[in-house]
């Protein structure tokens, strides 16, 4: 059986995708810091392996340790790593900001990725036409008023794909980066501190994407065949154009 390993699998964009690939026959190994959730999600997931962990991915340590000690029939069979752990925190003028927002957005979203990328891809490195799957944002691709940090962060996630499409051309991993835009998940009460009106009024007059349709996009990557690699996408509602303009009624 192949698996895939997902971070910030206990919610979201992450707990979507771990149900699309079990559809798709994927064992999983689901990481999370909230183990709860994981219990939970493991509970609904019954048609493959499920393998949980508690994990914090800006710990080096335990990352190296998570992956270390992953099943050994688990380890020889990664073919996908999803690096979806991430998060915004706060958002507005740069001398406003607080440095302890970010410092979690820095150490979750870029050295959160690197952390696991380089524990995870000598397992893919097994298996050619394996997956690397970055998640960014459309946040990665321009920039927006008061998102700052956290769109250096998600430049530094574009930049950190493109360099690992070309160390990995070689040992034939597909390297994709996935870019959405305004997405009704848990983001928004994350960025706005659990102040649930704030976070709602980011969506009001239109139609977000929900967690399903990052969770097709995944899908879509992982089932081309060998000799196909998709190494971009940008996926936003019909009703945004760029990162702050939308058509709201």
């Amino acid at each position: 059986m192949k698996y895939a390993i997902i971070t910030g699998a206990s919610s979201g964009f992450g707990e979507a995708i771990a149900t699309e690939l079990q559809n798709m026959g994927y064992g999983l190994v689901l990481l999370a810091r909230r183990i709860d959730r994981l219990q939970e999600l493991q509970k609904k997931l019954n048609k493959t392996e499920v393998y949980i962990a508690p994990l914090d991915v800006r710990d080096e340590t335990a990352v190296q340790k998570c992956i270390s000690e992953l099943p050994v029939h688990i380890s020889a069979n990664i073919f996908v790593l999803i690096n979806n752990a991430g998060l915004a925190v706060g958002r507005g003028p740069l001398d406003q900001g607080l440095s302890d927002d970010w410092n979690r957005m820095l150490d979750t979203n870029v050295k959160g990725l690197l952390y696991m990328s380089h524990a995870v891809i000598p397992l893919l490195a097994q298996h050619p036409f394996s997956h690397l799957i970055n998640l960014s944002s459309i946040a990665g691709k321009e920039v927006y008023a008061g998102g700052n940090v956290y769109c250096a962060s998600k430049h530094a996630v574009d930049a950190i794909s493109k360099s690992l499409r070309i160390d990995l051309l070689e040992k034939q991993i597909k390297v994709c980066n996935i870019a959405p835009g305004a997405a009704q998940t848990e983001f928004s009460l994350v960025r706005f501190k659990g102040d649930a009106q704030t976070a709602t009024q980011v969506y009001d007059g239109f139609e977000p994407l929900q967690a399903t349709d990052i969770a097709q996009t995944v899908a879509f990557i992982l089932s081309r065949p060998a000799h196909v690699s998709i190494a971009d996408i940008t996926i936003m509602p019909s009703a945004q154009a760029n990162g702050s303009l939308f058509n709201r009624k």
